[in-house]
């Protein structure tokens, strides 16, 4: 049976119709794509969230960076910033920015001049400086800049120019361009900021979005969609895509009936269980890309009795990761002996993987003296593509802790209510993973484990070891690829020795799409992006 039209399926109707009516052909006819997406984002502004959610709804599609990474290149390009230059202490980078780049025009807002300068300094002086008008707007923080410590990185950033800016940091940080290019990274309108401030809702400038990016929002209903139109005036190649809907649907199972019944063109997130449907639809298709990530089960290290390093790691022995990967992946992912993806410059290929052994997990546990041990695991409610089903993974880990004498109690939220009480930190143990924000190997070791990243919520095993500080510390400071590589293999050493997690998989992005979606450029990196999508238009459409 179909399911019931949506709102937002009439809007695009409408569009064609129109069009239609005006008389352009079936190659000018706007094109319009619904995506299942799987939740609501947190934020429309990705400075304020680490969410695969959030970062799909906003940032490639919304707003601009400095810099992007492009993955065919395997280089940092020019994005809002046409080119730059590094000082030769590697402590100031000059930025020289795109002239003419439109900010959106919205019913809440119309831009009286271009981008420049000032644009840049509002947006990351927001992040960097606690007396900012707009820093404590943001109840969250800034997890992604407080897991790196971005504030104590810069000591300045100054406008030379109204197109050129410099920012001079403490100590040299060969990531510091890699973490522009993420997908945190995002430039905002320091006039919109002003409007809103003047107004007395600051508060509004993360809810109602403006930025240069090659969509803007124009309709966000909770638990419903999120509709966004193209930018007449985007500084890139214009989209294919006239309107773009994100149909909110969290049940996996229901996104494939909407893919099926042509309700979506694109869905999110499919379990691996779901994939043979797919081969009975000759109209959809499944496009699986490289990806850098990481699944990982995390110990709450200041937490008894998961301060215990032994006890971390009879529970790390006790797992069957083999097991995960043919129940939840199937061939979709590889076993992770690290917390490096191979696709990673700094890899390891040398590291063994984990040991199943329960006989020996069970001595260790005896001999910690641990005895009727029962935990919580928090498992995520929905599929990400570093773990499609965390529900069932939790599960699989319950059958083996069983075996050596631990009961497991499966903890699981709604998205939203997840995410909130996450931050709490008040968890025995965590199902749950990293999308690569960029290529930099820093990009899994300091937001993950380093000590400062305990306070911005993107350490999850709120563990702190002062050795593997320095050595990854040192690693960032270093420009020789060969010798950062060697760096972070010790590192993943002593994260090894400590266990304040257990690295389960690295898996493909899959994502899948019906047969007029012709190209859908994925990245390995960041969230999902629309503007180069190239979509066939209907041939009934004349």
């Amino acid at each position: 049976m179909r399911l019931p039209t949506p709102r937002w399926r009439h809007a695009i109707t409408a569009l064609c119709l129109t069009a239609l009516a005006t008389g352009c052909t079936p190659e000018q006819v706007p094109a319009g794509l619904v995506y299942c997406s799987e939740g609501n984002p947190e934020s429309f502004n990705p400075q304020l969230s680490t969410s695969g959610t959030t970062l799909d709804a906003t940032s490639n599609q919304i707003y601009s960076r400095l810099v992007d990474y492009a993955a065919d290149k395997g280089a940092i390009v020019p994005a809002l910033a046409t080119n730059w230059h590094i000082s030769e202490d590697g402590l100031v980078y000059n930025f020289t920015l795109r002239q003419g780049v439109q900010f959106h025009n919205s019913e809440r807002f119309t831009p009286s001049r271009t981008f420049n300068a000032d644009d840049v300094i509002f947006s990351f002086q927001r992040i960097v400086d606690d007396k900012h008008p707009f820093h404590a707007i943001s109840k969250t923080g800034y997890p992604f800049f407080d897991s790196i410590g971005f504030a104590s990185q810069i000591t300045s950033i100054d406008k030379i120019s109204d197109y050129e800016v410099a920012f001079t940091l403490h100590d040299p940080d060969a990531s510091f361009l890699s973490n522009l290019s993420s997908a945190f990274a995002v430039v905002l309108s320091k006039e919109y900021g002003d409007q809103l401030l003047l107004a007395g809702r600051p508060e509004l400038i993360d809810q109602y979005p403006i930025g240069t990016g090659p969509f803007s929002m124009t309709e966000y209903v909770k638990n419903d969609h999120i509709r966004y139109h193209r930018h007449p005036e985007f500084w890139g190649k214009s989209p294919q895509l006239e309107m773009l809907v994100f149909d909110i649907t969290p049940k996996s199972g229901t996104r494939l009936v909407k893919l099926i019944t042509g309700d979506c063109s694109v869905s999110a997130l499919p379990k691996a269980g779901e994939l043979p449907v797919i081969e009975l639809h000759e109209t959809l298709q499944v496009q699986s890309d490289p990806a850098m990530n990481v699944a990982y089960w995390s110990f709450n290290t200041q937490k008894p009795p998961f301060d215990n390093v032994d006890v971390r790691q009879a529970l790390a022995m006790a797992i069957d990761k083999q097991n995960i990967l043919r129940a939840v992946y199937r061939d979709t992912g590889v076993e992770a002996r690290g917390i490096l993806p191979p696709s990673s410059w700094a890899y390891n290929d040398s590291l063994k993987a984990q040991e199943y052994d329960p006989k020996q997990a069970m001595k260790l546990l005896e001999q910690a003296g641990i005895k009727n041990l029962e935990l919580d695991i928090w498992a995520m409610p929905v599929g990400r593509s570093y773990n499609p089903n965390s529900l069932k993974t939790a599960e699989l880990i319950q059958s083996d802790l069983a075996n050596i004498g631990v009961k497991v109690n499966i903890v699981s939220y709604g998205w939203s209510v997840f995410t909130q009480k996450l931050n709490q930190s008040d968890y025995d143990t965590v199902l749950i993973g990293w999308n690569a924000d960029n290529s930099d190997p820093d990009n899994f070791f300091t937001p993950l484990l380093s000590c400062g990243s305990i306070a911005s919520g993107t350490n999850r095993s709120r563990w702190c070891n002062t050795e593997f500080e320095e050595i990854i510390s040192q690693a960032r400071q270093n420009t020789s690829k060969l010798e950062r590589a060697t760096l972070y293999q010790e590192a993943e050493g002593i994260m090894k020795s400590q266990m304040p997690l257990v690295s389960l998989a690295h898996a493909q992005k899959q994502t899948l799409k019906r047969d007029n979606v012709m190209q859908l450029p994925v990245s390995p990196f960041g969230g999902i992006a629309f503007a180069d999508l190239t979509i066939k238009i209907a041939e009934t459409a004349n």
